[in-house]
């Protein structure tokens, strides 16, 4: 997401991130062994979901996402950047409704956001 603030060195990143991670449940999808993708879920909210570009629209972030439904059938919720266009479109196709829409103060980026949610 180029359009996205750089709030970080790479170090605060990935610290950052090893943390998130390391709070939630990750599945991974390989492809001959390596890493391509994977969804970390904590309780019923979708931390991340990130499927290498060239694994894209394979059917694979669709499969990481139908698993995570079947691992919270009450319903899952996520975060996602209003701009996002791409991803709001996809979650749209799997259920995803918008619950609601902020003007982006409330998070570090402050960008303009929306909560998504599924319920089966």
């Amino acid at each position: 997401m180029p359009w996205l603030p750089v709030l970080h060195s790479e170090e605060e990143d990935r610290v950052h991130f090893a943390e998130v991670i390391g709070e939630c449940e990750v599945l991974v999808a390989r492809r001959e062994g390596d890493p391509i993708a994977f969804i970390a879920l904590k309780e019923d909210l979708v931390e991340h979901l990130y499927v290498q570009p060239e694994a894209q629209r394979a059917g694979i972030g669709s499969a990481l996402l139908e698993a995570a439904k079947s691992r919270h059938p009450s319903g899952l919720q996520l975060w996602a950047f209003q701009r996002n266009t791409g991803a709001r479109s996809f979650y749209a196709g799997h259920g995803f409704v918008e619950a609601r829409l902020t003007d982006g103060s409330a998070n570090e980026e402050r960008e303009p956001d929306v909560l998504l949610t599924w319920t089966p």
